[in-house]
């Protein structure tokens, strides 16, 4: 479904991403770990078409999405969840999810709002807190609605950058069972996660990036027990 051939992004004169090159199958849940700083989240950035490549291509389901704006990408079918959520605050939540579908609002008006349900289904808190500021909420009900509002265009991919960052333990278990039970659903997803161990354990495969490039990648279950691995991201 998502091939990354030879990618290189430049900062300036930094070179954050080196030759990466990724693959994520339909299906699949993908995770993506490694340190601070590794390039993980400009290399979301570079699929989603946030950032631009010096080098290399992205294939989205065989079409060529390297050099494509941003909200091209997601008519394709890709959903992005961002690192800090960034939601709408100065719009309600019901407007934040309905602005996650803005691009099939017009020829699928009634399909939308089956999916708002569906969401409000996923998340009742969304539901409570349908009319309320975006802004007002906490960190862990942004989230959810940052989640949610990414799942509104039915994506075909769905890229989550760091779905835990700076949430209570409630709320991170929370959304790690939700991404469990969008995989049970066969939902392919992409998973950059700060949980190293947490990410592995609900993934297929898994590559390990370090200073922008793969340093390792196999079945998540082996690199979940690889010693390397276990020593220099699982904290053991």
């Amino acid at each position: 479904m998502l091939s990354v051939n030879n990618v290189r992004v430049h900062y300036g004169m930094a070179e954050a991403l080196r030759g990466v090159n990724l693959q994520v199958a339909k299906g699949e849940v993908v995770a993506l770990i490694g340190r601070n700083g590794a390039g993980k989240t400009t290399l979301l950035k570079a699929i989603t078409g946030l950032v631009k490549l010096r080098e290399g291509e992205i294939h989205f389901q065989g079409k060529r999405i390297s050099g494509m704006p941003a909200h091209e990408i997601m008519r394709l079918g890709i959903g992005h969840v961002p690192q800090g959520r960034q939601v709408f605050g100065d719009q309600t939540v019901e407007d934040n999810l309905i602005l996650g579908a803005y691009t099939k609002i017009k020829q699928q008006p009634r399909q939308v709002r089956e999916w708002l349900e569906r969401e409000y289904t996923r998340f009742p808190r969304l539901k409570e807190r349908a009319k309320q500021m975006a802004g007002t909420l906490s960190g862990g009900e942004q989230q959810m609605l940052a989640l949610s509002r990414a799942l509104m265009s039915d994506p075909e991919l769905l890229v989550l950058d760091e779905p835990s960052m700076g949430l209570s333990p409630l709320y991170v278990k929370l959304i790690l069972d939700t991404v469990t039970q969008l995989r049970s659903e066969g939902k392919t997803i992409l998973l950059v996660e700060q949980l190293a161990a947490a990410a592995l354990a609900i993934s297929d495969r898994a590559y390990v990036l370090s200073s922008g490039q793969v340093e390792m990648s196999g079945a998540a279950d082996e690199l979940l027990h690889d010693e390397k691995v276990v020593r220099t991201y699982l904290g053991a």
